[in-house]
């Protein structure tokens, strides 16, 4: 049987509009991307406890760890490693250091261990790894990190004691994560996945619905053994909400971008489709470039009238914001919020402020309208602090004439992450060689299609 689905995985079906965009760069936007992945990777440099591997969620003083940042931190100090930016002896330092502390990590249903059943906690403590905040068991979260010691445990291949060590230590975490414990058993969600638990409130009630980043959850779960894959990955499609919010533009939605790049930075979608999608005849990298390319219309379009919006000047998602402290001339700003767009019937908490990663961790997706994008931004702002030792600040306002100082983990990864696979697609060929995405996929019935 494992054969047979091996083969139907490998099935061609005819299938259009897969196509990744073939584009050349000139010597200087080389340079430019080579400049902003490096920068950018200096956060998890400097913002990370070396003695555990915790990543802190911004760059603020005091900021508790986000156990997504170290997820997506692992692959970038392999980037770095590759590139002679670190030693990769450095490289294998925080990556055991990590492996070592989370296997060692209190798991129980205490309110203040590192997490339970395999999970943890979103927000963990920098210094000693416990939870912040009364944060959530996080089902999403802990996927990210997973996703993260599934890179290490294929990309780390060699024979040396240090990657022997690495291959077992994730896999030993891999593992043990209880995925039937996560699964709702009852109620609109049967059989999905749900957000979280806390010792305190028990379950979210709600499962993951509509298309988002969670695509990758039920990936993850489907090839880890979670009971009733099929009927979760059938409950979660049936609601995902499919327009045409322009012409030509018929997409999945989801307005902010970030459901759009996270499990395309892992997955390499540009041959693979699911039932769901080959009967719409497009597939999730396809969906995400129309996805940016819908942005950047609304931008053109600017039904709010906001400064600065247009053809290169676009990139709504989540990310930091001015506050209500900066309201002025009747306009009304937001702090942080999962700012986004689906064309102008489909907006969320659109104030006029534009991030970055929203348009770099979209590369691969539209380098035609993404790379022009991003040297605007800095041409534009850099000079006025959106270009600093990170690379680019978490976001910035043109109306509000704001622009953020911090940065943030989930917001800085992506980028290095995307612009990497732009490259050569180190992190898509290495998690596509792993058992348990390749069992995933199989069982969620993606198969191979032919491009157009």
């Amino acid at each position: 049987m494992k054969k047979l689905l091996l083969i139907l995985l490998f099935v061609l079906t005819p299938v259009f509009n897969f196509s990744q965009v073939d584009y050349p760069l000139t010597k200087d936007q080389k340079e430019f991307l080579d400049t902003l992945q490096r920068r950018t990777f200096n956060y998890f440099l400097n913002e990370v406890n070396e003695k555990n591997g915790l990543v802190k969620d911004r760059s603020t003083e005091g900021s508790p760890a986000s156990i997504a940042a170290v997820g997506f931190g692992l692959p970038t100090y392999a980037i770095a490693a590759e590139k002679g930016w670190i030693e990769r002896k450095k490289a294998y330092n925080i990556t055991l250091a990590t492996l070592k502390f989370f296997l060692k990590s209190e798991q129980s249903k205490s309110p203040n261990a590192t997490g339970y059943k395999g999970f943890y906690y979103h927000f963990l403590k920098m210094n000693n790894g416990k939870r912040e905040w009364k944060s959530e068991l996080s089902s999403i979260d802990t996927a990210w990190l997973l996703a993260g010691l599934i890179f290490c445990r294929q990309y780390y291949s060699g024979e040396a004691p240090e990657e022997l060590e690495i291959r077992k230590l994730s896999t030993k975490l891999i593992e043990r994560v209880d995925w039937n414990f996560m699964q709702l058993k009852d109620g609109r969600f049967k059989y999905g996945i749900s957000l979280g638990w806390s010792p305190e409130e028990g379950f979210h009630k709600r499962g993951w619905h509509g298309y988002d980043e969670s695509l990758f959850i039920y990936i993850l779960a489907a090839g880890s053994e979670m009971k009733n894959p099929t009927e979760a990955y059938n409950t979660w499609l049936s609601t995902y909400v499919w327009q045409e919010p322009y012409q030509g533009l018929e997409h999945l939605i989801f307005p902010p971008m970030f459901g759009h790049q996270y499990t395309n930075m892992f997955i390499d979608f540009r041959d693979l489709s699911d039932k769901y999608m080959r009967e719409k005849g497009i597939g999730y990298f396809e969906n995400s470039r129309r996805a940016v390319l819908t942005q950047q219309r609304y931008a053109i379009e600017n039904p709010l009238k906001w400064k600065g919006y247009g053809e290169l000047m676009w990139g709504l998602s989540a990310c930091d914001g001015p506050e209500a402290k900066n309201n002025k001339d009747g306009k009304e700003y937001l702090g942080y919020a999962a700012r986004g767009t689906s064309g102008r019937d489909s907006v969320l908490f659109d104030d006029g402020t534009l991030a970055p990663t929203a348009v770099a961790a979209s590369l691969p997706f539209a380098p035609e309208v993404c790379l022009p994008t991003l040297e605007n931004m800095r041409v534009m702002y850099g000079d006025k602090g959106l270009w600093d030792k990170y690379g680019f600040q978490d976001a910035f306002n043109p109306t509000a004439e704001w622009i953020a100082t911090d940065c943030l983990g989930i917001d800085q990864a992506p980028i290095i992450i995307m612009i990497e696979n732009f490259y050569n697609g180190l992190i898509w060929k290495t998690i596509m060689k792993d058992p348990i995405i390749k069992k995933g996929l199989e069982i969620l019935d993606f198969q191979l299609v032919r491009k157009e």
